[in-house]
């Protein structure tokens, strides 16, 4: 759970980049989906740069496609959606142990690497990229909940990305206080930041847990169709009202590569243009999205 150090500066004000925070950086009552499919290990591996992020083992020796979705309410900066796709990792010399990396979170370094991380609004991105290294991108989403099911789509220039549907679960009466790690690439190093949660959820794992992706071939998300995806997922989430807290601190390291890099990834190049606009771009509209649908 969070460390003392952010219980001490609570109701304290801090500027970033323009930006002001009313600590700690935290968001209430905002609604949340996630959901964890198996793919191939080796294939999700490759999708993850440099030499000390490796795919999770899953018991069955496959890795985990995570997405997770926060339709967010109420935070410092506005309104706005954060739509993660990620790859459950762990951070060492080596890829960790199958079943351990489940059990010894901390030794093994064990969060997800985000792979996509689209938002509603630019200052999200400005902040999340800029003072986190998060992958943080403008783009069209949605979060939709009916008395059934759980849907949340994503389009970007025009283009049809990422869907996920999960069937609802009938009562968020599981208590939650949980902690996480992810970690990203910017400026061409490995950022890691940290996450704490409290909510009630309602999960559905395994032959319970029924939804739905779909995959476009925008290249922000295309090389997820070749890893293999079990469209079944193991685990579904819905979370009505999460409460979180982003930590201030975060880690990071240089990225190593075992021959010379040949070209230089995403810096700061892309933060500084940005403004402050909490306005979003119009919902996507898209209707045509079954024959992506991964089977």
């Amino acid at each position: 759970m969070p460390p003392k150090r952010i219980k001490n500066y609570t109701g304290r004000y801090a500027l970033v980049d323009g930006i002001p925070y009313t600590m700690p950086v935290s968001s209430s009552d905002s609604p949340a989906l996630m959901a964890g499919f198996s793919c191939d290990w080796e294939k999700a591996n490759a999708l993850l740069p440099g030499n000390e992020i490796h795919a999770m083992k899953l018991p069955n020796g496959r890795a985990a496609l995570m997405i997770t979705i926060i339709n967010y309410l109420d935070t410092s900066i506005g309104k706005y959606i954060e739509y993660s796709i990620a790859i459950a990792c762990t951070h060492g010399s080596k890829p960790a142990p199958r079943i351990l990396n489940t059990l010894l979170l901390g030794p093994y370094g064990t969060g997800q690497y985000i792979l996509d991380l689209p938002v509603s609004s630019e200052i999200s991105v400005k902040g999340g990229k800029g003072i986190w290294g998060m992958p943080k991108h403008k783009a069209n989403l949605d979060f939709k909940v009916t008395d059934d099911q759980v849907t949340s789509q994503y389009e970007k220039d025009g283009q049809f990305a990422f869907r996920i549907e999960i069937d609802k679960p009938k009562s968020p009466s599981i208590k939650l206080k949980v902690g996480a790690t992810n970690y990203c690439r910017f400026r061409n190093m490995l950022m890691a930041s940290y996450i704490y949660f409290e909510t009630k959820a309602g999960i559905n794992l395994f032959g319970k847990a029924k939804g739905s992706l779909f995959i476009g071939d925008h290249p922000k998300v295309a090389p997820l169709k070749d890893i293999e995806i079990n469209p079944d997922p193991f685990f579904t989430t819905f979370m009505p009202k999460t409460n979180g807290i982003l930590d201030d601190h975060f880690e990071c390291w240089f990225m190593t590569y075992d021959e010379p890099p040949k070209e230089m990834t995403e810096g700061l190049e892309s933060v500084f243009p940005l403004g402050y606009s909490e306005d979003w771009l119009a919902p996507p509209s898209i209707t045509d999205y079954e024959k992506y649908r991964i089977k």
